[in-house]
């Protein structure tokens, strides 16, 4: 038997049932984040076993590793089903978050603090390219999907665009929306970095999680078309409501 005609079911033959377990549920989780279960529950043992080629050891202990994800719940009399959906924020292009999720779902924000500050923290202000003393405009909020709470968001905005923001619609309105209309700068990239940390509990409390929990760090210095700093953001996004996607091209040079 050649390698190409080897099945599902070859493959996995020698592998340890840990290996084969997490496998499977990387191949689960990607079917459940595209959506492929729209009605949210899977279907029983025997079919993910004669779909995937696996025995049902390894799809129970597959389903396991996902529920001790948080990604699914089994009950006895109704199956196996998606605890929270999964929604996808893409990383190759530059848009808030209402805007990546329109039409997928609501989005509401709760404004905690919206203020100027005289003197910004000094790593801030290196970001920014301005004096500490230059002060400029912090904007933190709660961001709530569907009614659950998904991010922790938090802006700190050069002074004469941060101003314009303030006047603007918190509560409704993406920032990069408001940079661009409210304050007239047309923006023109970020550059974007991405941890996966665990919840602290004061970000744990508001986002509705255990403490230790991962969520993702996303840090992002946002420029306008001309190439000047205007935001600096930290955001603390829910790993299990979240799946960051970007699509990359082969070549070019690389970035720093």
């Amino acid at each position: 038997m050649t390698r190409a005609t080897v099945s599902g079911m070859d493959q996995h033959v020698g592998r340890p049932r840990a290996e084969r377990a997490r496998h499977l549920a990387d191949g689960l989780r990607q079917q459940i984040t595209d959506g492929a279960f729209a009605d949210g529950t899977l279907p029983d043992e025997r079919e993910l076993g004669r779909r995937f080629g696996a025995s049902r050891n390894a799809v129970r202990d597959a389903l396991a590793l996902l529920r001790e994800e948080g990604l699914i719940t089994r009950r006895r009399g109704i199956g196996t089903t998606v605890l929270l959906p999964k929604y996808g924020h893409g990383l190759d292009r530059l848009a808030g978050l209402a805007e990546e999720l329109a039409g997928r779902g609501t989005v509401t924000n709760e404004v905690r603090v919206a203020a100027e500050v005289s003197v910004l923290p000094a790593a801030v202000a290196t970001r920014l390219e301005v004096p500490a003393g230059a002060g400029g405009v912090y904007v933190e909020r709660l961001r709530w999907l569907d009614g659950l709470p998904l991010s922790l968001d938090t802006s700190w905005l050069t002074a004469g665009v941060g101003r314009a923001v303030l006047a603007g619609d918190l509560r409704e309105r993406d920032v990069f929306g408001l940079i661009e209309e409210a304050a007239g700068v047309p923006l023109g990239r970020a550059e974007v970095a991405v941890h996966a940390v665990s919840a602290d509990p004061g970000t744990a409390r508001l986002l509705g999680i255990e403490p230790g929990a991962a969520v993702f760090a996303l840090e992002r210095l946002t420029r306008s078309a001309d190439g000047r700093p205007v935001d600096v953001e930290s955001i603390r996004i829910r790993a299990d409501r979240m799946t960051l996607r970007a699509t990359l091209r082969r070549g070019g040079p690389p970035t720093t």
